[in-house]
């Protein structure tokens, strides 16, 4: 039987993941972007030009699910497609002015969150649950 001290820190992790997620996509919301596609926009903002293949190895995901992101944010006017110069076969993926104007935002976003998650938390403490963490993370892997 497993004891109350594991029960609570399952449903902990679960109610902070679920509403980390719920508080990010809000404050995405406010820059007409969803979760998942500022991962593909950091990636672009490291530098643009790549492939959409490229894209799905650097999030570890499924082509389909990219080419959805893709299509909403150039639709958007966040980025848009050429194709590739040495193999028309391939689309490489580049930012507009608007998608490079939301690096910042974005970035801001993501520090307002984790400071919300954060705040309370000594940086010490912050040590060993970062080191915790990643136990936990290497578990399940």
């Amino acid at each position: 039987m497993t004891n109350a001290v594991d029960c609570d820190i399952r449903q902990s992790l679960d109610r902070i993941s679920s509403q980390m997620r719920r508080d990010y996509s809000e404050s995405l919301r406010e820059l007409n972007l969803y979760v998942g596609q500022e991962n593909l926009l950091y990636r672009l903002w490291l530098g643009d030009g790549i492939t959409q293949m490229q894209i799905c190895e650097h999030l570890n995901c499924e082509p389909p699910t990219v080419t959805n992101m893709v299509k909403s944010l150039e639709q958007n006017g966040f980025i848009y497609r050429k194709r590739d110069e040495q193999d028309a076969r391939a689309m490489r993926i580049f930012l507009t002015d608007k998608g490079k104007e939301l690096e910042e935002p974005v970035d801001i976003k993501w520090r307002q969150q984790q400071e919300k998650l954060l705040h309370t938390i000594l940086p010490e403490e912050r040590v060993l649950l970062r080191q915790l963490l990643k136990q936990m993370e290497s578990n399940l892997l």
